[in-house]
């Protein structure tokens, strides 16, 4: 049996959809696991420690800021690792250059800042990158 001259290009162009459906499927990330760490994990102490930092360079504060509270930490596996943390910022003592023996402000300059932080994380390598940050007054 043989296909009507019309129906060829009617088939060619069934195959190329498929084929372009299929190569689509393939790129998107599959999520290995996600799941909610720990903030005593090693790897997030470390990228915890890489976000503050990140925080404070980009910040134009007069004073540098700590971390007051970790809300939520996950682990995301797709084809990298990344981090996804929502946690609170509190204006310190200390001034910009200065990092040790830093206490959190009170009275007029207190200062708290919710943030969210999408971290993508190469231990091994201490290879880190911020994929998203959003942070807002508290």
């Amino acid at each position: 049996m043989m296909a009507r001259p019309q129906q060829g290009p009617r088939l060619l162009l069934a195959i190329m959809g498929a084929l372009v459906a299929l190569t689509y499927q393939t790129r998107r990330k599959t999520f290995i696991s996600v799941h909610e760490v720990p903030v005593s994990d090693p790897v997030v102490v470390t990228t915890l420690d890489f976000a503050t930092k990140d925080f404070n360079k980009k910040s134009k504060d007069t004073y540098n800021f700590q971390i007051g509270r970790v809300l939520k930490v996950l682990k995301r596996l797709t084809d990298h690792m990344e981090y996804r943390i929502n946690l609170e910022m509190r204006r310190t003592t200390c001034l910009r250059m200065e990092v040790n023996n830093c206490s959190f402000q009170e009275g007029e300059l207190y200062k708290k800042i919710d943030c969210f932080y999408s971290v993508f994380v190469i231990p091994w390598f201490e290879k880190y990158k911020v994929l998203a940050q959003n942070c807002t007054d508290g």
